[in-house]
């Protein structure tokens, strides 16, 4: 059978280069059809006496971009059919079978008896990055951008191809756990200082080189094939392991809150498979990663943050036929926080940036900022003074709107207030009026905004969310009047930062802030009920949030909750606020001058050098306090439930009024954007994992005892009725009906 995604050539020595290279792919990954074509390979080579052994390496510019997940999906279908056909036992042992046939190709490279190296000629991930770990020398081509990692975890898997197994033998335990629960991937100094590659060459010497050290090594075999291989950091039962494994315990608990359920199994294979022979860890891996396999964590994770994510960076929803937009240059309007780190992302991205405030001080001042955020990466080893330099090179700070002509697109990001994003609007649309005008705004609905633009079709909402060099989700808003190019443009723009985009209908506070509103909004009451502060936070975290909703709100500013809870009072009226909620943030706020992290004061101190701690005087703001044992009979899971729910429930109301018309940017959207429980796969993900009867009756229960916030929208009340599910009834790519 001829193979298709591999070449095979054989030199005068005898030595096999094996060329990974995927047709009509940009990337290799590993599919069914990689693991067959791989396993005839590389048992020609084990039973050919004329072959000495063998090279692996890639025909692209990268090695391997990890599994095709699809190859997971077809394993839990295959799994799902037999189940019914056959029962669950039957089920669960063909899949055990099948999801373990890498692993044991692998360890059919390890012990085949030839000496097999792989030359790492670019990035090396998942299933691909378990391949070079298999062979027994890894040198790999010097290269700035190479990555090698394990990131499985992050989608709610582990490393089962032997990864996790191997990397423990590696590396003392602790070492090899917090690489493994990281899912870091690593640039190539540390990959070798971690030994998880021999040698760093250049490029056009790393075949040479691995073609040398299979003839030089004509029995090679892995350490722990080798007589008398002991554990880089000793055995588990052993003094070291008693000071590893306790605490690694305690670390997972507290990072995780027992929430992802691949973290909590690579502890145990490490853990389990380091008690034993090589062969026999190998295969307790692979029943635990069977056992992942099925959870409904691992196929929230995998369909949001890896399926629907990829979807949506490609442009699942960019209207169709429109041509691309060419930018090169763009224009940022205040060069506050907000306006500098978008600035600072555009520059990065290679698009030359004018950088516009009301003075030529303010304008340095942003400039400065950008400066200082690139310094400390510098500092860091994240990246060269070369590379700080160049970027600054692009960014010209400004107070001329003049110097706005020939930009290709221009962004706003001046105070959140209607009357300065007018005049700044105006300002710049008398430079350059027939362009597509972007507002960052994070409240103000974007229809109201466009009535000041010369064309309202070309205005849109650009929603960025801080701190903009690591928030990786942009909210772009479709105002009443915006019109398919602009929404095009914004989305060439974002792809063009490389963060993901999600596109909603406009509404005040839009998708992102009307759900992370409500959960700082929780957070409140729950103070305002007398529950103690860290309790509040606390329960948070275990609910799966990565911050508490005081310390978000620290983040996000005091003043500015509270001027969002005037302005919708003032737009609604007084039933769209709670009072209770608004007098809290006055006394914080005007009483107190706590305005958040930004003046160091505000829910917690933070104390210059010093760890952040919660602020004792808050207890005398609030109209109640808990005994200890009215504080030791509440229910912490109903705690945790009212945190989630109340986004959910929110997430939910957006989708029946047509502001999030797919469910795709719902769940990313939600995880990205607010940090939504990602063990989930976002907040519609929540709602279809426990069953929206079982939400719905949740809700129920939670508005009678708290409110009508907890209340479910007629959507929910009839998918519940029809038993249906968000991604049964609204497939990928459908609109909300």
């Amino acid at each position: 059978m001829a193979d298709v995604n591999f070449k095979v050539d054989v030199d005068a020595d005898g030595i096999a280069t094996i060329i990974w290279d995927m047709p009509g792919k940009s990337m290799n990954v590993i599919d069914l059809t990689v693991i067959e074509e791989l396993g005839r390979i590389v048992e020609k080579i084990a039973t050919d006496a004329a072959i000495k052994g063998a090279v692996i390496t890639s025909g692209k510019d990268t090695f391997c971009a990890g599994a095709d997940l699809t190859l997971l999906e077809s394993l839990t279908r295959m799994f799902a059919e037999m189940a019914k056909r056959e029962g669950e036992e039957a089920a669960a042992t063909l899949l055990f079978n099948e999801s373990r046939k890498l692993s044991q190709l692998y360890r059919r490279i390890e012990t085949c008896g030839k000496p097999f190296a792989v030359a790492i000629n670019g990035t090396a991930l998942g299933g691909g990055f378990e391949l070079c770990l298999a062979c027994h020398q890894r040198i790999a081509a010097d290269n700035d951008k190479t990555r090698l990692g394990l990131p499985e975890v992050k989608i709610g898997l582990f490393p089962g191809a032997g990864g996790t197994t191997r990397v423990t033998r590696m590396m003392p335990a602790s070492d090899a756990l917090q690489f493994l629960l990281k899912g870091d991937q690593l640039r190539l100094n540390r990959a070798k200082a971690m030994k998880l590659v021999d040698a760093v060459l250049p490029a056009g010497d790393i075949i040479k080189a691995a073609k040398d050290w299979v003839k030089a090594n004509p029995k090679a075999k892995a350490p722990w094939d080798l007589d008398g291989f002991r554990l880089p950091g000793g055995q588990v039962y052993s003094k070291a392991g008693m000071m590893t494994w306790p605490a690694a315990n305690a670390i997972y608990r507290r990072e995780t809150y027992d929430n992802y359920p691949a973290a909590r199994a690579i502890l145990q294979v490490a853990y389990e498979g380091l008690l034993l022979p090589i062969d026999r860890a190998l295969t307790v891996e692979s029943r635990h990663f069977t056992k992942i396999l099925r959870s409904p964590e691992a196929a929230a994770m995998i369909r949001s943050l890896f399926v629907s994510m990829q979807e949506l960076n490609k442009g699942a929803r960019r209207p169709a036929g429109v041509p691309a937009t060419s930018l090169r240059k763009v224009g940022i309007l205040g060069a506050g926080f907000m306006g500098a780190g978008i600035a600072s992302v555009s520059a990065q991205s290679g698009l030359d940036v004018v950088l516009i405030d009301r003075d030529q001080e303010s304008a340095d001042k942003g400039k400065a900022l950008i400066q200082k955020s690139l310094t400390d990466q510098v500092n860091k080893g994240r990246a060269t003074a070369a590379q700080r330099d160049a970027v600054l090179s692009r960014i010209t700070a400004i107070a001329d709107y003049n110097a706005l002509k020939g930009v290709d697109l221009i962004v706003e990001a001046v105070f959140e207030d209607r009357k300065v994003k007018a005049e700044a609007t105006a300002k710049a649309q008398a430079v350059m009026p027939d362009i597509v005008f972007g507002s960052n705004t994070s409240t103000l609905p974007i229809t109201s905004l466009a009535e000041t633009a010369k064309d309202p079709a070309k205005f849109i909402g650009i929603h960025f969310f801080s701190p903009v060099e690591r928030m990786m989700l942009v909210e772009i808003i479709v105002g009443k009047k915006t019109g398919d190019a602009a929404l095009a443009a914004a989305l060439d723009f974002v792809r063009a930062l490389r963060k993901t985009p999600i596109v909603v209908n406009d509404t005040r506070g839009f998708y992102a802030n009307r759900c992370v509103l409500n959960y700082i909004q929780e957070g409140h009451l729950m103070l305002l009920e007398g529950i103690p502060a860290a309790m509040v936070e606390n329960t948070a975290r275990m609910a799966g949030m990565p911050v508490g909703p005081l310390s978000l709100n620290d983040e996000t500013a005091l003043d500015l909750g509270l001027k969002i809870v005037r302005a919708a009072e003032a737009d609604l009226g007084p039933t769209a606020i709670n009072p209770a909620q608004k007098k809290l943030l006055e006394d914080m706020v005007e009483k107190n001058g706590r305005l958040g992290r930004k003046n160091g004061k505000g829910f917690y101190d933070y104390p210059q050098g010093q760890p952040k701690r919660l602020w004792p005087g808050v207890e005398d703001l609030l109209p109640k306090q808990l005994s200890r044992e009215a504080i030791e009979k509440l229910d912490v899971e109903e705690l945790k439930q009212r945190f989630l729910v109340v986004q959910a429930v929110e997430a939910a109301r957006t989708f029946e009024e047509g502001v999030v018309t797919d469910v795709r940017e719902a769940d990313v959207g939600s995880i990205l954007g607010f940090g939504f429980a990602p063990f989930s796969g976002g907040t519609l993900s929540y709602i279809d994992m426990m069953g929206v009867k079982n939400f719905v009756d949740l809700c129920k229960r939670l508005e009678t005892k708290y409110g009508a916030r907890f209340a479910p929208p007629k959507l929910l009340l009839d998918m519940a009725k029809n038993g249906d599910s968000f991604y049964s009834r609204f497939a990928p790519g459908k609109k909300a009906a």
